[in-house]
């Protein structure tokens, strides 16, 4: 195999060995890579811009806190991952890898960054940092994914907590915009992964998971996304409104959620065959840009005030 190597002496059970990629695939890097961009603009929010070598630690220790959240929530979830076709080539299903290192590298990555976090910035952010890895292998992962189909609606908070802990990190403070900045990934969870839940219906009916579109029915998801759209379209206006983002952002946030919107009402309206499927699919690839796209314009308006060229 390429990814993989086994031990086998024609005794011993064949025990895997995997690669340093199958490690980091644990840490589900696409992930990390939106956590990363969302506590960096909460960081760069703080009133006083703060210092590189704090804003490099504390980027650090919340990536690898998001990679222990991944890994942990890998180890507990491989036999849900087992039969399901999106999971099935994850390290610890497609036995690469076993759960006892899975869990053993989680625990050493959470611990890492909390307490990384701890001292390097303050213990406020290492708090939020330590409820959020909590939060989502715990009450999400353990509880909340296997007994409701509100399970994305409450998890979501674990994800939009990353610009709180960034702006916690560079003020040992909260402020109203970090909250607005949580609420806004909080309100998008759940289109974005209930659009997935749509077309992944049969996945989630194999493994037990109890989805809105398997307990409730798609009808019913549907009216969700779009209320939940709805919701979302002025909420992501706000940071402009507030008067912490350009009107850069404002026209972005406003005809982007326009757009979101549209795709809702497709996948409101479309509800048998092909065209429902690729309203589905569309809706739930434009929603990882959309949210890329607010951020990273945030990210960059804060840059360049601190630069002086805003």
């Amino acid at each position: 195999m390429s990814d993989a190597s086994y031990i086998d002496d024609g005794q011993s059970p064949h025990i895997p060995v995997a690669d340093p990629s199958d490690y980091f695939r644990l840490l589900k890097p696409r992930v990390m890579s939106l956590v990363v961009l969302t506590a960096l603009a909460g960081l760069l929010l703080a009133p006083v811009p703060p210092h590189p070598l704090i804003v490099f630690t504390a980027i650090l220790s919340i990536a690898v806190g998001a990679g222990a959240s991944g890994a942990l929530n890998m180890w507990y979830d491989a036999d849900i991952d087992a039969v399901m076709t999106r999971t099935q080539t994850r390290p610890i299903p497609a036995g690469r890898l076993d759960g006892d290192s899975a869990l053993a590298f989680g625990m050493v990555l959470a611990l890492l960054s909390v307490f990384t976090l701890g001292f390097a910035t303050n213990w406020l952010a290492a708090s939020l940092l330590a409820f959020t890895i909590f939060f989502y292998v715990v009450v999400y992962t353990m509880w909340l994914k296997r007994s409701t189909p509100q399970n994305i609606v409450i998890g979501g908070a674990a994800g939009a907590l990353p610009p709180m802990v960034g702006y916690a990190a560079a003020t040992g403070d909260i402020s109203l915009a970090s909250i607005v900045l949580f609420a806004i990934i909080f309100v998008w969870t759940p289109p974005h992964f209930w659009a997935l839940a749509i077309l992944k219906h049969d996945d989630y009916g194999r493994a037990g998971v109890p989805m809105m579109p398997n307990v409730l029915g798609t009808d019913r998801t549907r009216t969700e996304i779009l209320i939940y759209s709805l919701l979302l379209a002025p909420l992501a206006v706000l940071p402009w409104l507030m008067g912490f983002a350009t009107a850069i952002y404002g026209a972005a946030a406003i005809l982007s959620g326009l757009y979101l919107v549209w795709l809702a009402v497709q996948v409101y309206r479309r509800r048998e065959g092909d065209a429902a499927r690729r309203a589905s699919l569309k809706l739930f690839l434009f929603s990882i840009s959309y949210l890329f796209m607010l951020f990273l314009i945030l990210v960059a308006e804060r840059v360049a005030h601190i630069a002086g060229y805003l």
